[in-house]
């Protein structure tokens, strides 16, 4: 049993050793990639606008996968989730906006739960062949929910972490707006300004602003471009600063009082959040104090008299 567990605790040790020699090596410029985001925005809303001053549309010409994969959800009748809007909203807040982001999506949420029956009904024909049919049915229901259930959740904690990122990185972007527009800077230059600053901090705000920047170069209405920008995010903050932009812009009232007020309120609530994780520390901290201390302090402790005592016994 000793000879297991000294086993088992040096191979974890040897993975987390190799995790965390090859993460390092293996991470991407993940700034580069978005800065190239942002320009291949740009240069689709320059060709977007070009097309329609000349009357034509631009033909997508998609690649052999994914013709396949559109062949695959026409035979099953599923080209209109291709073309909701709550589909792509949630694929723009996830930052996934490839123009095959849709189709892989839906197409795995199709393929993925067939892929795991498959794997199961494998198993279940193989390894777990003289269980009960009971069982076997169960692990083929527990893959094919498996499967139902992992692109939404995957889904679900890009949305989570990106909104995340971009909320305790919005104070800092208001902030070097405030100071931006202060100096005489135009709206738009300022978003400039900050994309370039905030690149290095947070890559993804710098996307965003980048991308509101560019929205608001070439989309003909501004209020279009604020409400994009709102609904790339998903987050509150972002929504009153596109409110308090437009109506600065409709009524003519300063731009930069409205973005101080933002920034204010962003930096207390960011304030708020981080005393209220602190407070709620204590509390969580208490079961793994329980659990991996306390037997090592005792085992500390009483480990000299137990020997002691047991050496006496002999």
């Amino acid at each position: 049993m000793l000879t297991t567990l000294i086993i088992l605790v040096a191979a974890v040790a040897a993975f987390a050793s190799v995790l965390a020699v090859g993460l390092p090596l293996a991470s991407r410029d993940q700034l580069a990639s978005r800065l190239k985001a942002v320009a291949a925005r740009r240069q689709e809303l320059s060709a977007r606008q070009r097309e329609e001053l000349l009357g034509g549309r631009r033909r997508f010409q998609p690649s052999r996968r994914e013709g396949l994969m559109r062949a695959i959800l026409g035979r099953l009748k599923l080209q209109d989730l291709l073309e909701a809007k709550a589909v792509k909203a949630k694929l723009a807040q996830a930052g996934w906006r490839q123009p095959s982001a849709a189709v892989t999506y839906i197409f795995s949420r199709v393929a993925v739960p067939v892929l795991l029956f498959a794997i199961g009904l494998v198993y279940t024909t193989t390894v777990f062949a003289h269980s009960p049919v009971t069982t076997r049915a169960f692990l083929l229901l527990g893959a094919v929910a498996v499967g139902v259930a992992l692109p939404q959740v995957l889904l679900a904690n890009a949305i989570q972490k990106r909104r995340f990122a971009l909320a305790r990185a919005f104070p800092d972007a208001l902030d070097l707006m405030v100071i931006c527009v202060e100096a005489g800077l135009s709206v738009e230059t300022a978003l400039v300004r900050v994309t370039e600053e905030m690149g290095d901090s947070s890559p993804e705000t710098a996307e965003e602003i980048g991308l509101t920047a560019a929205e608001l170069t070439f989309l003909g209405e501004r209020r279009l471009a604020w409400d994009n920008f709102a609904e790339r995010t998903g987050l509150p903050q972002v929504k009153s600063l596109a409110t308090a932009l437009v109506q600065s812009e409709k009524y003519g009232t300063p731009v930069a009082q409205a973005l101080k007020v933002l920034a204010q309120e962003n930096r207390e609530a960011r304030m708020s959040t981080a005393e209220k994780k602190a407070a709620s520390l204590p509390a969580k901290l208490t079961v793994p104090m329980i659990i991996f201390f306390l037997p090592v302090l005792f085992m500390v402790i009483a480990g000299p008299a137990a020997i002691q005592v047991m050496g006496l016994m002999k």
